[in-house]
């Protein structure tokens, strides 16, 4: 591949290196360049343009990025589309991530050009969460190392995510005088959030003195029918032989470890009786907050076998103390510390494609579709929302009349979508954590449906984008993490949030909303089949 300065006349074919702009011409990085386009930029007086020729044994970036994709042994997981050189790869179901470093090693040292990313090793995920990317760096891969990283791939199974497989789980907790009973409710209420993320259920829950024959007693006499018990004693472990792994030997079972190098989580009791796993918790399992019992129940949930051997090595990565916070159950008293999410209705556009009328005053059950969806908006529990104005602003915003949202003025609506996304990035607090992009013309989305995605958004500690599907198809609304608000800010033209979520390395959380994520409405025809009236401009 040659890379650099070439003139017009050598430029047919070649990559663009960097978007261009001329008048009645906008061309994206990576676009092929055409005689047209030639002809066109040699009229706006350009006389050179940055960019890639690819030589025999270059394979084309997309092409690579999904022919390696394509090599990996994986399970559990879906390939999207490439783009960009880049190929996302996906969980099917919530559940336990799992990698062969040296498998992912191998490919990254084959050849700069070529890379694998992923998520670490039993990360917890979230059903639709990106778990790994393919990345082809320049333009184009050449053949030859594209081969060797693909044969690399084939050595064993990469990646895989192990799904969920619910659970039915009984709880024991041991009291002593002067434990309060709402300690006890609290532990059986947060214990059953987080069993709920892998759709377990807490079947029964026990309380006993903390005793080593009265719990031994409790443990013997569990339902068959339960898949695990969970102990939480009354008194945190001392010794090795203190009540809860002495009630378990009392019962018959084994003990396979007492103690893990997780903190918080060090605590942890690793037993079997009947057939069965009983874990006993750390105090600190009273808590949503993750510490190393999550790392034991998730994987056992997920079907991966949990050994003394095991827990030894989650010393490495084991000191949680100061991690940000990942997926948790919702606590009552936490609901406090949740991510702060604004909400930015784009309503700048020309409704160029309604040729005439503007879309955003066409009437649904009496009302302009804006203040429909305004009105969606401002109901959910995001924490305010901001009206992106442009064309036909004093019109939008008579509509708008009582609402509770802040005006955005976008001067440059007509340069396209993205001025809007940078209009309202630029208006966000600093402390905003996440901001939900909703288009203006999306007459199906609810209160109910925003508050499913800043509920997912929550779930991953505002580390993730949050993504409207429609039968698995990605659709709108986005909700986008600050992580990405600077990458707003080199977006051009008519370019909204996809390209940000397609090609970013952030975990991708998929909300199915059925039609009401790809309803949106561009022409007068869309506008009637939906239920819509036009109303003519003034």
């Amino acid at each position: 591949m040659k890379f650099g300065p070439l003139p017009l006349d050598q430029a047919e074919g070649a990559l663009l290196a960097h978007s261009l702009a001329v008048p009645g011409l906008r061309l994206k990085k990576a676009h092929r360049l055409t005689a047209s386009d030639i002809a066109s930029l040699r009229t706006a007086g350009i006389e050179t343009i940055i960019g890639a020729v690819l030589e025999s044994g270059d394979v084309p970036e997309n092409e690579a990025a999904a022919r390696l994709a394509a090599a990996l042994s994986i399970d559990g997981c879906e390939i999207r589309e490439p783009a960009t050189g880049r190929v996302n790869i996906h969980a099917r179901d919530a559940g336990i991530f799992t990698v062969d470093r040296a498998i992912i090693d191998a490919i990254n040292r084959v050849d700069p050009a070529l890379t694998i990313a992923t998520l670490a090793p039993f990360d917890t995920v979230q059903s639709g969460q990106m778990v790994a990317t393919v990345k082809i760096i320049p333009f184009a891969a050449p053949e030859a190392a594209l081969r060797a990283a693909i044969n690399a791939a084939g050595a064993g199974e990469a990646f895989a995510v192990h799904p969920f497989r619910p659970r039915r789980v009984a709880v024991i907790q041991t009291t002593l005088a002067g434990v309060k009973p709402s300690v006890l409710d609290k532990t059986a209420r947060v214990t059953s959030d987080r069993l709920s993320r892998s759709h377990s259920t807490l079947h029964a829950e026990l309380r006993v003195p903390h005793e080593d024959e009265a719990l031994a007693n409790a443990l013997r006499d569990i339902d068959p029918a339960i898949d695990l018990v969970l102990v939480f004693g009354a008194s945190a472990l001392c010794d090795w032989d203190d009540v809860i792994p002495a009630a378990i030997r009392r019962a018959g079972g084994t003990v396979e470890r007492a103690g893990m190098p997780v903190d918080p989580g060090n605590l942890l009791v690793l037993g079997s009786l009947a057939g069965r796993t009983v874990i006993g918790a750390p105090g600190c399992a009273r808590s949503p907050k993750p510490n190393g019992f999550d790392w034991v129940l998730d994987r056992l949930i997920a079907d991966i076998p949990v050994t003394a051997a095991d827990i030894a090595a989650m010393g490495v990565g084991g000191l949680l103390m100061e991690i940000p916070v990942r997926p948790q159950p919702r606590d009552i008293a936490a609901a406090e510390t949740r991510p702060i999410v604004h909400a930015a209705i784009l309503a700048a556009g020309r409704s160029s494609r309604m040729r005439g009328p503007n879309k955003l005053l066409a009437e649904f059950d009496g009302k302009p579709l804006i203040r429909r969806v305004a009105e969606a908006v401002t109901a959910s529990r995001v924490d305010a929302t901001h009206m992106v104005l442009g064309h036909q602003r004093e019109r939008i915003a008579a509509a708008l009349d009582g609402i509770d949202v802040a005006f955005v003025d976008n001067p440059d609506y007509a340069d396209g979508l993205s001025t809007s996304l940078k209009a309202a990035e630029r208006a966000l607090p600093s402390q905003v954590s996440g901001l939900l992009v909703v288009l203006g013309d999306m007459p199906g989305v609810t209160a109910n449906a925003i508050d499913a995605m800043l509920d997912a958004f929550a779930r991953s500690g505002g580390q993730a984008i949050i993504r409207a599907t429609d039968a698995g198809k990605r659709g709108n609304p986005v909700l986008l993490p600050r992580a990405l608000f600077a990458e707003i800010e080199r977006i051009e033209g008519d370019t909204g949030a996809r390209h940000l979520v397609e090609g970013a390395s952030l975990p991708v959380i998929d909300v199915e909303l059925g039609t009401a994520a790809s309803l949106d409405l561009d022409t007068q025809d869309a506008v009637r089949l939906a239920g819509g009236n036009i109303v003519e401009d003034a």
